[in-house]
């Protein structure tokens, strides 16, 4: 029996590889974000959210960067959650606030920090200064959230969202104020509702994904990453070049902690903006963002935590780094 031959290793095939496997990582994730927005959008009575916060948006918004510790979600399934929790009275910088801090603050990726940087055997409760990046990590990344959250306190939905959401928000708002609420469906009805609404969300947000898992695709396997040591000898190109790489190598923000603990040529302050600004910003982000909000603001996001996340980076680490030896 003859075997057919392989095909012969090509640049179009490194791509299509590269591509399905960030695809298989990120999609199941999408999918369970887009089943929890329906959800959601069926389940979750309109207005709890604005009854059950406090009254102060300042408070609301602090309490938000801690939203990941119960609701782990990750930067791919965050996005058509926070869309729906805003339709449903979530404050604008509550939901800002939450979308940044999620993908960082929560249990799973303080474990994969942990285990990435081999802190866990150093870690205790007695000790916790061992686990320095980890504690770097969640802290700088809650700080991060919550300044820009509190930032979006000052503008109206409509300033800040696609026109469409911000309608269906005023629709909302309209129909509370006025009691025409929608008449009470069964359970099953909901049910029915969830999936329509997730299959939407699924293919309106897998779209932006897939072009930016293409681009992330093509400078994966097109680019020389041998070029990353000599930028990491120039401390000037050293933090903007790293968090760069983080936003095209669009990482999943439980494994991102295990690309960068090896790059041994790269400072720990550095290291620290790519596990910051990763989960917030990199390239899948950047279509999918553009979904939800106008893009003025997308930009905001992407130039405000740039610079923000790279000015923040090397003092933080050496305050954990200081506060870890006394």
């Amino acid at each position: 029996m003859t075997l057919a031959a392989l095909p012969d290793p090509s640049a179009t095939g490194d791509i299509f590889v590269a591509f399905l496997s960030i695809v298989f990582e990120g999609a199941p994730y999408i999918l369970l974000g887009t089943l929890l927005s329906g959800m959601i959008d069926a389940f979750l009575p309109a207005r709890l959210l604005e009854r059950v916060l406090p009254k102060s948006r300042v408070i609301s918004t602090f309490l938000a960067g801690f939203l990941g510790l119960v609701f782990p979600v990750c930067e791919c399934a965050i996005v058509p959650v926070i869309r729906r929790l805003v339709q449903k009275g979530l404050p604008v910088s509550c939901a800002v606030t939450y979308m940044l801090s999620a993908p960082i603050v929560n249990p799973i990726v303080a474990i994969s920090t942990l285990t990435a940087f081999k802190e866990f055997q150093n870690w205790s409760w007695d000790t916790p200064g061992n686990a320095t990046m980890t504690i770097a990590r969640l802290s700088l990344g809650y700080v991060v959230a919550v300044i820009v959250g509190l930032i979006f306190i000052r503008f109206k939905p409509s300033q800040i969202l696609r026109e469409k959401i911000a309608a269906q928000i005023d629709t909302a708002n309209a129909a509370a104020q006025t009691g025409h609420a929608a008449p009470k469906a069964s359970f099953n009805g909901k049910l029915v509702h969830a999936m329509r609404t997730a299959m939407r969300d699924f293919l309106d947000t897998g779209m932006y994904f897939a072009i930016g898992v293409v681009i992330t695709s093509v400078f994966n396997t097109r680019v020389d990453q041998a070029i990353l040591d000599t930028i990491a000898q120039s401390d000037v190109l050293a933090l903007p070049c790293i968090m760069g790489l983080a936003m095209v190598l669009s990482l999943c923000s439980t494994s991102d902690a295990f690309i960068a603990a090896p790059m041994a040529s790269f400072s720990m302050a550095a290291k620290l903006a790519f596990l910051v600004f990763g989960p917030m910003m990199d390239i899948k982000l950047l279509f999918m963002y553009s979904g939800v909000f106008k893009r003025k603001v997308v930009l905001g996001f992407l130039i405000g935590l740039f610079v923000l996340i790279g000015g923040l980076a090397v003092p933080w680490m050496n305050l954990i780094q200081s506060l870890a030896t006394k």
